[in-house]
């Protein structure tokens, strides 16, 4: 194993970008710092926090190649979590979101050790019945409070200085949160340790071949994604005040699946660009009697007829097509 090791590392090396990719990313920072004077400040909230979301399952899913139905144990849970420490036991928002990223990443320590032995469809079986165990779990203890869930939970002060009541500073606490979250991600993507799990996800028995303890990257890379995950619950238990069963339940976890696949299964921005349409559809059409989830999924029908990579994957895509075509031209011209 030592001896592949540093060719993997050359191989992750350290991902530069582009001037193009920089200029992209300062616009959209601009963009994110201007958005809550332009719209309502909760659903760009909303909208970071499942982006947050998306991005997390994308690290499981578009970069291990392992499927989850059960994410929603990892972000209801932190949800619950973080609401608890900061209403009953008083603790700073922050500290809060940091015992439920805890909780998150112990609890898919323990569900990933169960389910990483199995493969595909038995694999994703497994954890969907794995966090339905975590939802009845909420539903029945004592202190998470039922149907009612954990209401009324105060934002409080960050660091006891900032006061997170009120709607700009929560909205730039959970932008930084979110940056920061990208940021990790783009950084496990780019390194040796993201390369590998790149490899285990095209031939897995090559990689086994080559020495790599194929079960402990699993493992290591569906710790990861739980604790992001719960971050993002987290954060959005104290934008909403609320921890509640909507957020464990296993629809929440087919719906990061619909923004992931939506926007981009192994990108880095399609998942936000996914969870930035869904959420979009339910807050613009929650007050008419559209139902939400029949455009969604015609949406999501569409999208996987016209757009097989998704939305950002199919851009990329075709990005990339004319790039190597007019690269060829050139070659041919000089030639």
């Amino acid at each position: 194993m030592t001896a592949h090791m540093p060719h993997a590392g050359r191989i992750g090396g350290r991902a530069g970008l582009s001037p193009l990719a920089w200029a992209v990313a300062a616009a959209a920072l601009a963009l994110a710092i201007a958005a809550p004077f332009l719209l309502y400040p909760v659903f760009l909230m909303k909208f970071l926090c499942f982006a947050l979301f998306a991005s997390a399952f994308n690290l499981l899913i578009g970069y291990a190649g392992l499927l989850s139905f059960g994410h929603a144990a990892f972000f209801g849970g932190a949800a619950y979590v973080t609401a608890h420490a900061v209403k009953v036991w008083g603790v700073t928002p922050e500290i809060g979101i940091l015992l439920g990223t805890a909780a998150a990443g112990v609890l898919g320590l323990a569900i990933g050790f169960l389910a990483i032995r199995r493969h595909g469809i038995y694999f994703a079986m497994i954890t969907l019945a794995l966090s339905q165990m975590v939802y009845f779990v909420a539903l029945q203890a004592p202190f998470t409070g039922g149907e009612d869930g954990i209401q009324a939970v105060p934002r409080g002060s960050l660091f006891g200085l900032i006061d997170l009541s009120r709607p700009l500073a929560m909205y730039f606490f959970v932008l930084a949160v979110t940056v920061g979250g990208f940021l990790l991600i783009r950084r496990i993507i780019h390194s040796p340790f993201g390369q590998v799990l790149k490899a285990i996800r095209e031939n897995e028995p090559r990689a086994v071949s080559l020495g790599y303890r194929v079960e402990r990257y699993k493992l290591a890379a569906f710790v990861m994604s739980a604790a992001l995950s719960g971050l993002a619950g987290g954060t959005k238990a104290l934008v909403f005040q609320l921890a509640s069963l909507t957020d464990i339940q296993w629809q929440m976890s087919g719906e990061v699946v619909l923004m992931t696949l939506l926007g981009g299964m192994g990108t880095i921005l399609g998942p936000a660009a996914g969870a930035f349409v869904v959420v979009s559809l339910q807050n613009f059409l929650a007050a008419s009697a559209f139902p939400v989830t029949v455009l969604t999924g015609g949406i999501f029908i569409l999208c996987v007829l016209l757009f097989r990579r998704g939305i950002v994957g199919e851009i990329g895509w075709r990005l990339g097509s004319r790039r190597a075509q007019a690269d060829a031209r050139r070659t041919r011209m000089k030639r």
